[in-house]
């Protein structure tokens, strides 16, 4: 008879992937989020798996460029309900918390902007400029491209500061490129006051530039004016293809351990298995062939960005704020080679029958 034991060894020590069903979760609560809708609302959700819209995605306001999809706040609860399902077979707990207080951070910054005028910090005039901008909770979009399964399909999620671009095909997925913001990284007033959506991606890298030497500082550190956004949003046709900074071979082993809790907080983002692989194929290809770059201030409240590169990925940072105060995140994470799942879908086309 198997003891207790011997399934607990089997449980720790067999790979995942034999007993790994999120594939099947993410293809179900993807379906049942379809099944959800109405023919109406399907229409304005689903599109060809070939539409070139796919690869198309903004980190503006919806009220400077309109997504494509149905608008989140415009469904039933059963269908909302459903696409949470969605977003948590497709993210950790912690990719998931960050999602939802994203969307609900535009509220948050609604009622800043209301009480800053209330107060008479601003001019009607400028209220009504951000009110145009339309960022809301529910002004978030939701399109699916093809028919979620074992054929190729993919979805995207966007709104103000979220773009989240999911391919798969039917078994595995890339999330590339991922684009997560938050404006302010740091609620000052309100209720809300002291709230930091993305406070680790903010406090990890201010932990790590604080720890190099001055040698090392010498080499980080570029010598230049903080970025006004992230180099490779969506907008620019500029692409970062120079490793900039410091080698990370030059890391001590405590240094090391401080970049990868880094990097991990923007991978494990993703649900489980992605998340490991994700960090396998970066340990596999080696942390020493990473770079490190920091541009700007060592204090928070204060402009500051960083890059961190390597062979399979790309991390950047920017925190400048409209009234450069170091409190406007955009980030991004980029698989290389893999944005909207172009290296998935190569290999999956060259293993199948197309």
């Amino acid at each position: 008879m198997k003891t207790r034991s011997t399934y607990l060894f089997i449980a720790l020590f067999l790979p995942l992937s034999l007993f790994s069903q999120n594939s099947i979760r993410i293809n179900q609560a993807a379906n049942a989020f379809l099944a959800s809708l109405n023919q109406d609302e399907l229409k304005k959700v689903n599109y060809s798996f070939q539409d070139s819209v796919r690869k198309k995605w903004t980190n503006l306001p919806v009220g400077m460029v309109p997504r494509p999809g149905i608008q989140y706040g415009s469904m039933s609860d059963k269908s909302r309900l459903a696409f949470h399902r969605v977003l948590s077979a497709l993210l950790s707990s912690q990719g998931y918390l960050k999602t939802t207080s994203i969307m609900q951070l535009d509220d948050i910054l609604n009622t800043l902007y209301q009480e800053a005028y209330d107060k008479g910090e601003i001019k009607k005039e400028f209220l009504t400029q951000m009110q145009k901008l339309n960022w809301a909770h529910g002004n978030y979009y939701i399109s699916i491209f093809g028919k979620p399964g074992d054929a190729p399909w993919g979805m995207n999620f966007g709104g103000h500061h979220m773009a989240l671009s999911l391919t798969s095909d039917g078994k595995k997925i890339s999330m590339s490129p991922y684009f997560i913001g938050t404006d302010p990284s740091e609620v000052k007033s309100s209720k809300y006051a002291g709230l930091r959506v993305l406070s680790k991606e903010e406090d990890y890298g201010f932990m790590l530039i604080n720890m190099l030497s001055e040698g090392q500082k010498s080499k980080a550190i570029l010598q230049q004016a903080v970025p006004k956004d992230i180099i490779t949003n969506p907008n620019s046709q500029q692409r970062i293809d120079t490793y900039y900074g410091i080698a990370v071979k030059e890391f001590t082993d405590a240094q090391k351990a401080v970049l990868k809790m880094l990097i991990q907080e923007y991978v494990h983002n993703f649900e489980h298995e992605k998340s490991h692989q994700m960090m396998d194929k970066i340990a596999a290809t080696g942390m020493d062939k990473i770079h490190f770059a920091w541009v700007g201030s060592l204090e928070n409240n204060k402009s500051h960005y960083y890059i961190i590169n390597g062979p399979d990925f790309l991390i950047e940072y920017d925190n400048v704020g409209f009234q450069n105060d170091g409190n406007h995140i955009h980030a991004i994470l980029r698989e290389k080679g893999n944005d909207f799942g172009a290296d998935l879908l190569k290999m999956h086309y060259l293993e199948s029958k197309h």
